[in-house]
């Protein structure tokens, strides 16, 4: 019990522990898990070293490792990983100051689904990209993933449906969620054959 009460200690942890949980057999330095899990340095040393004390991950090299021998292993991917931790608010409001989006669809880490060409479909008007950039960027530190992603203009995006873009088709002929949906994205016009 003293393992799980020192896991559960707050978001920087949690962010770290998925970065790890979702990049099984990568070695991070701790400068690599501040910088991906956007925490602050100091908190991610204290942390790993935390992580590392419960053999969580172990000192591999100059960085350190998921731990497969760890003995909660199962129920902590159960637990970060395989629940569903994003609501579709939490993911839109990354997005808020991106441009006019008329459609945003997740797929992939976000579904539990790892054979998805993309994890994010945003489709809209006038995109800021640095704004999509950092929107992914803030989601890739609560996630622990690094993400794809596909960004389309509107007009763009009903061109590529209507020639049959593999991309697009690949997005939304597998399994995927609608976060947003403008009316003039209807599902008919997402669903052609």
């Amino acid at each position: 019990m003293e393992i799980l009460g020192k896991i559960l200690g707050g978001t920087a942890r949690v962010k770290i522990m998925r970065l790890f949980l979702l990049n099984k057999g990568k070695t991070f330095t701790t400068k690599e898990i501040s910088k991906r899990s956007r925490v602050a340095p100091e908190t991610a040393r204290r942390d790993v070293r935390l992580l590392e004390s419960i053999t969580f991950v172990k000192k591999k090299g100059a960085g350190y490792v998921y731990n497969p021998d760890f003995k909660y292993s199962r129920e902590i991917e159960g637990l970060l990983i395989t629940s569903n931790t994003l609501d579709k608010d939490s993911i839109l409001s990354h997005f808020k100051k991106a441009g006019k989006i008329k459609l945003l669809i997740v797929s992939g880490v976000f579904i539990k689904h790892k054979d998805s060409r993309a994890d994010l479909l945003i489709i809209g008007d006038k995109l800021k990209k640095n704004h999509i950039e950092e929107g992914v960027r803030r989601l890739e530190a609560e996630t622990g993933a690094e993400l794809t992603y596909a960004t389309f203009e509107t007009k763009e995006f009903v061109y590529r449906l209507n020639m049959y873009d593999k991309l697009v088709r690949d997005i939304l002929d597998f399994p995927h969620e609608v976060v947003l949906q403008a009316k003039e994205l209807s599902t008919q016009t997402l669903k052609r054959p």
